[in-house]
């Protein structure tokens, strides 16, 4: 309800927790035949020990780890690592390469999507007295943080309180006249003052004939009667995320209107429907996908139907028709169709779902039905 603001004190994470994602990644090496994996992404050096800061690197081996970060960092790393040794450096790669010089191991996996061209060659030429492979990673550890931990579910939750709330502070300030760009600022300081460490992304708000732009930033362009207006929010609590989109209308709905927020609708329930554990992710994309093809408007969704959301507002897993992998008891992703028709307008509908052994639970929870101002 607006003006009862959730609860944001700080969720603290229990040190089990990092150990057992930690062990994970030690699997993952194991499987993989590599003497440790080295992470680069501030993502996945929070999730696996807990730094939150900008800057600093993480390295895993069989039976150890290892958190490497230069004098901006040193008090903060002491407060907020879990699980990991610390180690101090002047320069990041030579810190990295003497210590994995000292450990003298030959096969070190990387993640091939965070270390830059640049920083890889540099580390490989330090390296080369030991006659190291550095071997990238991509498929063995994307899915690393895809299934979400009772911890990381609550602070989810948080997130998802907190822009529900400054939704529905907005909706009370959309009217006729008003600016995109204003509501956007309202709702993102709303969100700030009520516990979000910050936006997720920037805030879409889309209106008219902008609403067929799937990400319209808020603009200068005033509400006028008529118009829908798509609005895409998120905000980030303690390193976690929402994601949720709703369109309303400014004055009653035409009767095409009506029709396409229908079909959006009815495409968005439909693939919650299937989503349960063991079934292609490619079904659920599927489900929506197929609705809005039948009813004639396929070649007007042109994006995929969800994705994963946490410490990242996009993550694994992916949403679309060419994932095959299989749905997990415990991961949180998105449910987004939307039709665009350019010059005249677009609907999206998204919420987020967490998949339990019984199927989704829907964990956003704003009205689904059209709302108008």
């Amino acid at each position: 309800m607006v003006g009862q603001y959730p609860e944001t004190e700080n969720i603290l994470m229990e040190n089990s927790f990092y150990e057992e994602r930690l062990k994970s990644v030690q699997r993952i090496a194991a499987l993989s035949h590599l003497n440790g994996i080295l992470f680069t992404s501030p993502e996945n050096i929070r999730y696996l020990c807990g730094f939150t800061g900008t800057d600093g690197v993480l390295f895993t081996t069989r039976k150890e780890s290892f958190f490497l970060t230069d004098s901006r960092y040193w008090t903060q790393s002491e407060d907020e690592v879990k699980g990991s040794q610390i180690i101090h450096y002047k320069k990041k790669m030579d810190g990295i390469a003497s210590l994995l010089l000292d450990l003298k191991l030959k096969t070190i996996g990387f993640e091939s999507l965070s270390l830059t061209f640049s920083l890889y060659q540099s580390l490989f030429k330090k390296l080369s007295s030991n006659k190291a492979r550095l071997i990238p990673l991509e498929n063995q550890i994307k899915n690393l943080r895809a299934v979400k931990d009772p911890q990381e579910l609550a602070l989810i939750r948080t997130a998802i309180d907190i822009s529900s709330n400054a939704f529905l502070h907005i909706v009370e300030m959309l009217k006729e006249g008003v600016f995109e760009r204003e509501i956007a600022l309202d709702m993102e300081f709303f969100m700030k003052q009520n516990g979000a460490d910050a936006i997720g992304f920037d805030i879409i708000i889309a209106s008219g004939k902008r609403s067929a732009l799937p990400h319209g930033k808020a603009s200068a362009k005033r509400i006028e009667k008529g118009d829908f207006i798509l609005i895409d929010f998120g905000s980030g609590f303690q390193g976690y995320h929402s994601d949720q989109t709703r369109t309303l209308v400014c004055g009653k709905p035409s009767l095409e209107q009506q029709k396409i927020y229908q079909i959006v609708k009815e495409a968005h329930d439909k693939a919650i429907e299937v989503v349960r554990p063991g079934i292609p992710i490619c079904e659920v994309d599927a489900a929506a996908r197929d609705h809005i093809r039948n009813q004639g408007y396929g070649e007007y969704f042109g994006h995929g139907t969800g994705h994963g959301i946490g410490l990242a507002v996009h993550e694994d897993p992916v949403v679309n028709f060419e994932n095959k992998e299989l749905l997990q008891e415990g991961m949180v992703f998105t449910i987004e169709p939307g039709i665009y028709l350019p010059d005249w307008g677009g609907v999206r509908i998204e919420d987020m779902v967490l998949v339990t052994p019984h199927g989704a639970e829907v964990l956003t929870y704003l009205p689904g039905q059209v709302t108008v101002i």
